[in-house]
């Protein structure tokens, strides 16, 4: 039997539906986040909880109250949004139960988690990154995950130090610039 099948075959002998698929994890063992990544999260939370669920909760009430649920395309929709929802409510709450917050490290000589790093490449062109927790990478705000090749790479050295970053279009060299455990400025 393909396997590809297996679950949907199982779900339809035993009559029972098949599980929701949860929010995707983060690959790798790293289960650290800075404290502002753990705030933003935690907020996140709080504002789905207050604000985001009992709005929609407000609006499948009053789509209910219209009649015949069946044809309702605003029940529908916002019973679908409230499953969404509560979703992202539980991931969220599973997700900070199992998180270190990892505090910064002022005056620390190597690179470290939560570390503001600058680096050159051949050219002499300079970049910034902050090492993150794979929950809290944003690649246009300059935060890369842990789990990076690029933070692998630079994990551990010091000011001055080259390190090889392993890309697909082949290695790079870069040197390690400078190292901060507060934002940059500006």
């Amino acid at each position: 039997m393909n396997k590809a099948f297996t679950k949907e075959d199982e779900a339809s002998l035993t009559d029972e539906p098949l599980e929701a698929e949860e929010e995707p994890r983060p690959k790798g063992g790293a289960r650290y986040i800075t404290p502002e990544g753990f705030k933003r999260l935690e907020a996140e939370l709080v504002h789905i909880w207050k604000v985001e669920r009992p709005k929609v909760t407000a609006e499948v009430s009053a789509a209910a109250a219209q009649g015949d649920r069946s044809e309702n395309a605003e029940y529908i929709y916002g019973k679908k949004k409230l499953r969404e929802l509560d979703r992202r409510i539980r991931y969220l709450s599973k997700r900070l139960d199992s998180l270190t917050v990892v505090e910064q490290r002022a005056g620390a000589d190597r690179v470290l988690f939560g570390a503001w790093v600058t680096i050159e490449d051949e050219d002499g062109a300079g970049t910034t990154w902050r090492i993150v927790g794979p929950d809290e990478f944003d690649v246009k705000a300059g935060m890369i995950s842990v789990d990076s090749p690029v933070a692998k790479a630079l994990l551990g050295k010091k000011q001055g130090d080259e390190a090889t970053i392993l890309r697909p279009r082949g290695p790079a060299e870069v040197v390690v610039a400078a190292i901060s455990y507060q934002a940059p400025k500006g």
